[in-house]
């Protein structure tokens, strides 16, 4: 018995299966060649790569070997906190304080054209009686050692005032060479200020030696002489 409700078959029957086409045969792609440039090239850049680490490798150890072979030299520094203590008297007569050495040093540090005559500056102050550590600091605040000022042209220590008849520039004592000017120096404090007037310490010599009518700071003037003094007796060159 036919179902009323069924549809009637229509379409066409599928067609037969068919088998997928067969693909060609695989063949694979020749090698590629490098060329002869590239090669060159990362041989190149692998060759500098090795050189770079092999320089560093050789810097690290010399570095390393280095402070223990050869000695290390350091500039003067300043301390907070001198090992001495200051003095109580500033008194100039008296047995040298430091060597010629140590005046060729300072005097080395600062530039002076009186370089080298520390020797001269410490036969001097023996001849005389007077320490050298206060010519050097009369020295160091009158002309910063021979480099400023009218010392430049005089030869002079301590830059006096020219008596009627001497040799002068500017109206100050001029010298042919600084040793002159070293021993003028000494025989003015050794024989006028010590042992004539009895003037024997810093405090009572700079006031005579630079009035203020001469425009010069009395105060400023001692203090850096006993700052100098300081410094040296505690062994640096730096002021």
């Amino acid at each position: 018995m036919s179902n009323p409700y069924r549809r009637p078959y229509t379409y066409p029957p599928p067609p037969p299966y068919q088998p997928a086409p067969a693909l060609p045969p695989y063949v694979p792609e020749p090698p590629r060649r490098r060329l002869p440039s590239v090669i060159v090239l990362s041989c190149l850049t692998l060759s500098i790569v090795a050189l770079c680490a092999l320089l560093a490798l050789f810097g690290s150890l010399f570095a390393f070997l280095l402070p223990q072979n050869q000695p290390v030299s350091f500039s003067p520094t300043s301390t907070l906190a001198p090992t001495l203590p200051p003095l109580k008297v500033y008194k100039v007569a008296g047995k040298p304080t430091m060597n010629a050495l140590f005046m060729n040093n300072v005097l080395d540090y600062y530039d002076s054209p009186a370089s080298g005559k520390g020797q001269a500056l410490y036969d001097y102050g023996l001849k005389y009686g007077i320490d050298p550590a206060y010519a050097m600091a009369f020295f160091l605040e009158e002309s910063n050692f021979g480099t400023k000022g009218v010392a430049v042209t005089t030869h002079a220590l301590g830059n006096i005032r020219a008596n009627p008849g001497d040799p002068q520039y500017k109206g100050f004592r001029s010298y042919r060479s600084w040793e002159q000017g070293f021993e003028d120096w000494y025989r003015l404090i050794a024989k006028k200020y010590v042992r004539e007037w009895h003037l024997t310490t810093v405090d009572r010599i700079v006031p005579v030696y630079a009035p203020t009518e001469d425009n010069n700071d009395q105060a400023q003037y001692i203090r850096t002489v006993k700052i100098a003094i300081e410094r040296w007796r505690n062994g640096h060159i730096d002021i």
